[in-house]
């Protein structure tokens, strides 16, 4: 099994291990942002690194929750008629396209769209009332890390922490 994350590919690398392990190499660069970390082994493959031997690491994981809104009845109601009413389109049109063979007749269709949103409203309004006011807010959640280290394999990191020092000091070489 892979396991993937929000910046993984899903692919198995040639010589990475199979099960999650923890890190290993020299720190060659920390950084405040991911985004500065990927800048920095960007520059480092930039300049012909071997960046097969960098690893990027997320130190002190947070998990961090925006509220986004308020829920109300209305929004939940609507929310959950748009959801089933997709869900039902979809289930109406291939109802359509393999129920007759006579071509596509819309009656699936409507009624697909019909049940769908029906089944949508009944479900999110049983889910929003089984909280019981406990949740009356929309959040979105992300992983974040306090710090970004890049680590590199003992053979290359001198080379890599001179690069990355180049870096900070904005020369090109």
């Amino acid at each position: 099994m892979i396991v993937t994350g929000p910046f993984s590919s899903g692919r198995q690398a040639a010589g990475q291990p199979r099960l999650p392990t923890p890190p290993t190499g020299w720190p060659i660069g920390s950084y405040g942002t991911y985004e500065e970390a990927q800048k920095a082994v960007d520059y480092l493959a930039d300049n012909d690194f071997a960046v097969q031997d960098v690893t990027i690491v997320g130190v002190d994981l947070m998990l961090v929750e925006r509220v986004i809104g308020r829920l109300t009845w209305g929004k939940v109601l609507g929310t959950g008629a748009l959801s089933g009413a997709w869900f039902g389109l979809f289930v109406g049109f291939l109802l359509a396209l393999f129920g007759s063979g006579q071509g596509i007749s819309y009656a699936p269709v409507l009624v697909g769209l019909i049940a769908g949103v029906l089944f949508g409203v009944v479900f999110a309004a049983t889910s929003y009332a089984s909280t019981r006011g406990r949740r009356d807010f929309s959040s979105a959640s992300q992983l974040v890390a306090g710090r970004y280290d890049v680590l590199c394999q003992p053979r290359n990191a001198e080379r890599g922490r001179d690069l990355l020092a180049r870096l900070a000091m904005g020369t090109s070489g």
